[in-house]
């Protein structure tokens, strides 16, 4: 039994998420779960010398939560995540919690990014390659726009020194994220149209 929506229904107005039968308990679920993906995915983690902000898989799954789940549900799945781990939950990276340490201006960037990947993807930013590449670059784009002066400001490092510390190094990663995600959501799209 497929539980992908009919074919006709694939049109752009819809997430991922949307092929899922309605229901509160679906949302719910959506929500808990995309919450509990990005902290798994921030559990892959290598520190970068010299910066104390680690290379994770929380910003790839942040931003595939909000395209996925669109604005509202992904707004909501970041929002549990980052409350969620102030309040101690150690899912953050490197299993570590609070909102003191300073790479938590990133969980607040991922936030904001969540929403607007997920408003885009309304949109049908995530249907094909090249749109989805803007998305995930736009999302990177406000990730570091809020984590970078956030990390100047908790360790006293100038603008230049933060973005030397906690941008430059996460570059290459981010490209490789957004190449991954450029292949799998048109992909998961287009099996998505053939079940339907």
């Amino acid at each position: 039994m497929s539980i992908a929506a009919p074919a006709r229904s694939l049109r752009p107005g819809l997430v991922l998420a949307d092929l899922i039968p309605a229901s509160r308990a679906r949302d719910l679920a959506l929500v808990a779960g995309g919450a509990a993906l990005t902290g798994l995915a921030a559990q892959i983690s290598v520190p970068v010398p010299g910066s104390p902000v680690p290379v994770s898989g929380q910003t790839f799954a942040a931003l595939l939560v909000g395209t996925a789940l669109g604005a509202r549900r992904g707004f909501l799945a970041l929002a549990l995540y980052a409350v969620a781990g102030a309040a101690g939950v150690p899912w953050f990276a490197q299993a570590t919690s609070g909102y003191g340490m300073p790479s938590f201006g990133y969980i607040l960037g991922m936030l904001l990014a969540a929403t607007v990947v997920g408003a885009l993807a309304r949109r049908g930013a995530d249907r094909s390659v090249l749109r989805t590449a803007g998305a995930m670059a736009l999302g990177s784009v406000i990730v570091y726009a809020v984590g970078v002066p956030y990390l100047a400001l908790a360790t006293g490092m100038t603008l230049g020194q933060a973005v030397a510390a906690g941008l430059v190094p996460f570059l290459i990663g981010d490209a490789l994220k957004a190449a991954l995600a450029m292949g799998a959501l048109p992909a998961a799209w287009k099996l998505a149209g053939r079940r339907g």
